[in-house]
Order: C-alpha cells, then sequence, then structure tokens
C-alpha cells in the first residue's frame, strides 16, 4: 500500500512539472511572440484590421486613396508647369530683340591692350597714315584675307599671334572671333570686327582720306536678333558697303561695284567653306597641307606614315 501511494505521488509530482515546463515554455514564446510582433509593427496592422473588421468599413483604403490623389496632383502641376515654361520659352526664343538707336558701335579703346606683338609688317611704301594692329589666327582664312587687303594695298601693321584654344590674347574684348584690328585715332585705338567690315571701313577711308575713321565705323553698326532656331545672334550691317561721302572717287561704275559687292559675299558663304575639301583630296596632298600648317605655326614637325 505504501508502495502504491509513493508511486502515485511521484507520479502526480513528473506530471506537475511536465505542466510547468510547459507553461514555461508558453510565456516564453508569448514574450517572442510580443517582441516580433514590436519590431515587425504587427501590433499596429492587427488593431488596424480589428477596428476594420468591428465597425464594417475598410478604413484601409483611406490612406491609399491619399496617396493615390497627391500623386496624380503631383504630375497634374508639373506638367502644368512644364507646359507655361515650354511656352514662355518658345515665345522669348521668336521675340524680336530691341536695339538701342542704330546698333551697337565697335568701342574705341584708350589705350593699346598690354599684348605682346608678334611680329610687324614694315612696308616702306606705306603713305596710308593708319597704325595697325591685326590680332588673327594664322590659318584662319578670314584673317588670310584681311592680310591679303592689307599686303595688297602696301599697309605696315602688327600682328599678335591669337592662340586658337585658350585665346588670352582677346580677352580684353566681348567680341571672341578673330580677326580684330585696332586703329589709331584721335583718342585712342578704333576696334574694327569681321574680316568683310574691316576691308570695307578701310577702302571707304583710303578712298578719301578727309573722313575720318571713327565716322567711317560708324556706319557698320551691330545688331542683335533671333535666327529661325531662336538663337541669339549678332550681326554688323552693311559689312559689304563701302562708305563714299560724295560722289564715287576712284572712277568706277555703280555695275562695277556692286560686282564686286556680290564676288565677296561669294568668297565668305561659298570658297572659304570649300578649302578643306580641297587641300585633303589625296594623302600626299593631305601631308603637304600638315606641314604647312606646322611650320605657319612655328611648331616643326616630322610627320611619318605608319602602315600596319
Amino acid at each position: 500500500l505504501v508502495c502504491l501511494l509513493v508511486f502515485k505521488m511521484t507520479n502526480f509530482s513528473l506530471k506537475m512539472a511536465s505542466a510547468n515546463i510547459g507553461v514555461c515554455r508558453s510565456v516564453i514564446n508569448i514574450r517572442f511572440a510580443y517582441k516580433f510582433c514590436s519590431q515587425n509593427n504587427i501590433k499596429t496592422k492587427l488593431n488596424l484590421y480589428a477596428q476594420r473588421y468591428s465597425t464594417g468599413i475598410d478604413k484601409s483604403l483611406k490612406p491609399k486613396k491619399s496617396s493615390l490623389f497627391i500623386t496624380l496632383a503631383g504630375l497634374g502641376a508639373g506638367a502644368l508647369f512644364g507646359a507655361g515654361y515650354s511656352y514662355l520659352t518658345w515665345q522669348t526664343k521668336y521675340l524680336p530683340i530691341s536695339n538701342d538707336g542704330v546698333g551697337n558701335i565697335a568701342p574705341v579703346l584708350p589705350n593699346l591692350p598690354d599684348i605682346e606683338i608678334s611680329r610687324k609688317i614694315n612696308i616702306p611704301t606705306d603713305s596710308s597714315g593708319l597704325q595697325l594692329v591685326l590680332f588673327q589666327y594664322p590659318t584662319c582664312p578670314f584673317c588670310c584675307k584681311v592680310r591679303a587687303f592689307l599686303d595688297y594695298f602696301g599697309i605696315s601693321y602688327d600682328v599678335v599671334e591669337v592662340n586658337p584654344v585658350l585665346r588670352q590674347q582677346i580677352k580684353w574684348t566681348e567680341y571672341k572671333k578673330v580677326p580684330v584690328l585696332l586703329a589709331k585715332v584721335d583718342g585712342g585705338y578704333q576696334q574694327l570686327n569681321d574680316s568683310s567690315m574691316i576691308i570695307s571701313a578701310l577702302t571707304s577711308y583710303l578712298f578719301d582720306k578727309n573722313n575720318n575713321l571713327r565716322d567711317v565705323v560708324k556706319c557698320y553698326p551691330s545688331i542683335n536678333y533671333n535666327d529661325d532656331n531662336g538663337i541669339k545672334k549678332s550681326e554688323i550691317m552693311n559689312r559689304y558697303f563701302l562708305m563714299y561721302q560724295g560722289d564715287i572717287s576712284d572712277n568706277r561704275t555703280k555695275e562695277e561695284i556692286m560686282e564686286e559687292r556680290k564676288w565677296r559675299k561669294w568668297a565668305d558663304e561659298v570658297l572659304v567653306h570649300t578649302l578643306s575639301p580641297n587641300v585633303y583630296r589625296t594623302t600626299d596632298e593631305a601631308l603637304q597641307s600638315f606641314n604647312w600648317f606646322s611650320e605657319v605655326l612655328y611648331h616643326k614637325i616630322r610627320s611619318k606614315v605608319i602602315f600596319l
């Protein structure tokens, strides 16, 4: 009997111990589950689902509606702003540009820029009375045109070689193209831009030296305008015209002057664009042109042809 009682008590104790272990495991599992839910925001989601089912209203759709509305509103505002900006930009491109007076006149510099003269071209028979400084690229066809004009009329001038990459020699002017010519006048140095304008102004002055060069330059104003693509550009007016103050003094007819003007425009618009295709027709001509450029630019380069 005693043994039976001991056996039952032992069995009861084992069951209680197993139950306690199960309770402990349950408590541990509950704590782990609570921690997991807290870290993954599951508690909030469960409360939202419970509220949804308890009230019968799907409140979880409201945030989605708000997000969709904000997205559509943002897209609409962006599209409206982009369309307005594009319209204003397009309208501004094709609006005419207002030019004060008759246009911009090339300025007169009080002093010669502090630039080193590359070389001097002195012609003993020069009787023009002009003191000129030419800013140029040695291989530029428009600069070559101005040099040919000065050499033909026997005019002395100084040359400043402009670095074609950095262009440090023309930082003193807003006009960033070459050639640029500075002519000594009363009160400073008159700036002349564009090869055709330079030739027209100097020719007009040489035919009637009683005129003031500054007054002649005023006949070639520069105006700003928008081209067909809406790009702002600048153009010198009358640059192919000779300015005679009185009668034509070089004994030429009007037809001869118009013929000369036509060929001058042809040289700028057609001839200059056909030079490159004609000097690189063959390998020998290309090498000859390359050697000429290297000599003109003061860099003697020995070229070698490598056949692979």
